[in-house]
C-alpha cells in the first residue's frame, strides 16, 4: 500500500495542476525510485495538459540525448520488453518493482532486455529514441500504480515538473574476489559515478578505491595476468566490448556479446589466467572465451536468474551457477574431469537479497553468498564447499545501504 506524504495543494507542474488526489496530499511510492538515467547526468523533465496517458508521465530530455542510456530506476522484472513496435510508446520497458508498482521507459531506440529478466537498480534498460508516436529523441517515462500513472517521486521527494534535476542513481554493486593475494576473498563493491569506483575492503584501514568506467558500465573481476590476485574490468552494453585493467595502465579490450547480455568472468581451463564470457538472459546459454578467442557454449538458467561463478568443487576451474532472487536459490554447476555434468541447489539469504560468491575461509573453494541492498550486508555461508550442508554464516557490511 502507497504511503501519503503532504505537499503544497495546487503545486504547478509547468502550466499544469494535478488533479485526482485529496488536496495537498501527494501519495508517495513504497518503492524508493531514482531517476532513470546513469549517476550525476542532468536531464529536464516536462509535461503538457494533453500529455498521454496522462499529465503525471514525464518526458525527459538534455542536449544530444539520442542513443544515451537509459537505466532501471529502481530494481524490478521486465514484464514488457518491446523492440519492434513503431505505434504509441514505440519501443518500451515495462518493470515491475512489486506492491503494485512499475515504471514505463518508451519511444527507446535500442531495447537491451528481455521478459521474465530481473535488473537491478541503475542496470542499463536500453537507450534513448523517437520510435513510436514521437516527434523526436526523448525519455517518455512514467510511475505507476496499479497500473495507473501517479505522480513522480526520486530519491524520496516529489518530483518538481518542468525542473531540470540530477540523478543520483548512484548505487552499490556487491561483489567478491582476491584482490591484494591472502587467501580468503576481500568484500568489493562497484559504486556506479560518472568516474565509477572499485572499493575494496580492508580490515583496520580505510577501503581501497580504483577508478574504472562510467556508470553505466557493468562491473567484473578476474586475474588477466595469473599473479593469484584479481584485476579490475568492466563491460560496455553498447558496444559489448570488455575492458580489462592490469596494475594501473594497461588495459585490454576484448569483444564479446551484444547489448542484452550479462558479463562473467572465470578460469574456465584452470591455466590460471582469467577469461570472460557473456550469458544471454533469452535462452539461459553462456559463451565462455577461451584464450584463444575459441567460444565454449553452455545453457544455464531462464531470464529471470542471476548469474554467479565460482569454483564449487576446489578443482582449479571456474564453474557456473545462477540465483532465483525471487526464492533465494542458487543452483551450482560442475563438471567433473569425465565431463560428467553435476547441479545442485543451495537456499540462502533472502528474497530481493543479491548474489555474491567468494573464498569466505581461503580454502581454495569458492562459496555463496549474498548481500541486502537495505542493510548493505553481505552475509556470508562458510562451508567446506558451496554445497556441504553443515555451514555456518558470517555476516559484514560494507557498502552503501540503498
Amino acid at each position: 500500500m502507497a504511503r501519503l506524504r503532504t505537499v503544497g495543494a495546487g503545486t504547478l507542474l509547468g502550466a499544469v495542476v494535478l488533479v485526482g488526489l485529496p488536496a495537498g496530499a501527494w501519495a508517495q511510492p513504497v518503492t524508493d525510485y531514482q531517476m532513470p538515467f546513469p549517476c550525476g547526468q542532468e536531464w529536464k523533465g516536462t509535461t503538457r495538459s494533453g500529455h498521454s496517458p496522462s499529465p503525471r508521465s514525464i518526458d525527459w530530455n538534455r542536449a544530444d540525448d539520442d542513443g544515451d542510456p537509459v537505466v532501471a530506476s529502481a530494481p524490478g522484472v521486465v514484464t514488457t520488453a518491446e523492440a519492434s513496435s513503431n505505434k504509441g510508446y514505440g519501443h518500451h520497458v515495462v518493470l515491475d518493482h512489486g506492491d503494485g508498482e512499475s515504471t514505463v521507459y518508451a519511444h527507446l531506440d535500442e531495447v537491451h532486455v528481455v521478459e521474465g529478466q530481473y535488473v537491478d537498480q541503475a542496470a542499463q534498460l536500453g537507450t534513448v529514441g523517437s520510435t513510436g508516436n514521437s516527434t523526436g529523441p526523448h525519455l517518455h517515462y512514467e510511475q505507476r500504480l496499479d497500473r495507473k500513472d501517479v505522480e513522480a517521486w526520486f530519491g524520496g521527494a516529489a518530483f518538481v515538473y518542468g525542473s531540470t534535476q540530477r540523478s543520483a542513481n548512484c548505487v552499490d554493486v556487491p561483489m567478491a574476489a582476491n584482490m591484494i593475494g591472502k587467501p580468503a576473498a576481500e568484500l568489493v563493491v562497484y559504486r556506479r559515478a560518472k568516474r565509477s569506483q572499485f572499493l575494496v575492503q580492508r580490515a583496520g584501514k580505510a577501503p581501497k578505491r580504483m577508478r574504472l568506467g562510467p556508470a553505466s558500465d557493468e562491473p567484473v573481476l578476474g586475474d588477466w595476468d595469473g599473479n593469484g590476485k584479481a584485476n579490475l574490468g568492466v563491460w560496455t552494453p553498447e558496444t559489448g566490448v570488455f575492458t580489462l585493467r592490469v596494475g594501473k595502465r594497461s588495459t585490454s579490450h576484448v569483444p564479446l556479446g551484444s547489448a542484452s547480455d550479462q558479463p562473467v568472468a572465470g578460469d574456465w581451463d584452470g591455466d590460471g589466467l582469467w577469461e570472460v564470457g557473456v550469458r544471454t538472459p533469452a535462452t539461459g546459454m553462456w559463451r565462455l572465451r577461451a584464450a584463444d578467442g575459441t567460444v565454449r557454449s553452455v545453457v544455464l538458467g531462464d531470464a529471470g536468474d542471476i548469474p554467479v561463478t565460482g569454483d564449487w568443487d576446489g578443482d582449479g576451474r571456474t564453474d557456473l551457477g545462477v540465483f532465483d532472487q525471487s526464492t533465494a536459490t542458487f543452483t551450482l554447476r560442475r563438471e567433473d574431469a569425465d565431463g560428467l555434468v553435476w547441479t545442485a541447489q543451495v537456499q540462502f539469504g533472502q528474497p530481493g537479497d543479491l548474489p555474491v560468491a567468494g573464498d569466505w575461509d581461503g580454502n581454495a573453494t569458492t562459496e555463496v553468498g549474498v548481500w541486502t541492498p537495505a542493510t548493505a550486508t553481505f552475509s556470508e555461508r562458510r562451508a567446506a564447499s558451496a554445497t556441504a550442508a553443515r555451514e555456518s554464516t558470517a555476516a559484514r557490511r560494507f557498502g552503501r545501504p540503498r
